[in-house]
């Protein structure tokens, strides 16, 4: 870990620190992703409320050395982890087991009725796509509300059938068929048939 530098009047240059402190977030963030862990789940590991982790993670809060050492604990990562200011070299992909998948992104179907859903991908610093598994039930769908936001989404069907609305356009795929759009352009789905549909989403944010 780096030392601060030191002024000829023997006061620590804060400036040294600043780029050591603006990184906990990230780190945190980051290794809550790679553990397939949601705010909440990290929440209930760690005794931090959902709320005080995610402004840690957005840097809008500098937790205290008692909430970094319960998270560092529930991250299983030593505190020094967080502030040392080394690059950190972790691993290259993210493992999310199927019992331990995060909940699917607020904004991808915030409406949704009869949907089963988590995430199987989140964005983080060095990867920008999310992905969504997703079991509908017949008559199932993203309801009245269309999505609208920036990027491009993606649809895999796997199982079953699935209506799919994009700007007017009328899609109706059917297992092994996928649909790719712009997802700035209002979109909806649901599951017209007698059978539960089985999907998977993927989406780059613009």
């Amino acid at each position: 870990m780096a030392t601060p530098d030191v002024r000829a009047d023997g006061k620590a240059d804060v400036a040294s620190w600043e780029p050591i402190v603006g990184a906990i977030g990230p780190k945190v963030r980051e290794v809550r992703q790679l553990l397939g862990l949601s705010l909440q789940q990290l929440a209930g590991r760690s005794e931090v409320s959902a709320a005080a982790i995610h402004k840690v993670e957005r840097g809008d809060m500098v937790p205290t050395i008692t909430t970094l050492l319960k998270l560092s604990a529930a991250l299983g990562r030593p505190i020094g982890f967080f502030v040392d200011d080394a690059d950190w070299a972790g691993p290259v992909g993210v493992h999310v087991r199927a019992g331990e998948r995060p909940a699917a992104p607020g904004d991808w179907a915030p409406a949704a009725s009869g949907v089963d859903a988590a995430a199987i991908a989140l964005p983080g610093e060095r990867l920008r796509g999310a992905g969504v598994w997703a079991e509908i039930e017949p008559g199932g769908g993203s309801g009245d509300a269309r999505s609208v936001r920036t990027g491009e989404e993606l649809v895999l069907v796997t199982a079953g059938v699935l209506a799919v609305d994009v700007a007017g356009e009328r899609y109706r795929l059917e297992a092994g068929d996928s649909l790719h759009f712009p997802a700035d352009r209002p979109h909806s789905w649901h599951n017209p048939g007698p059978e539960t549909t089985t999907a998977v989403w993927w989406l780059l944010r613009g």
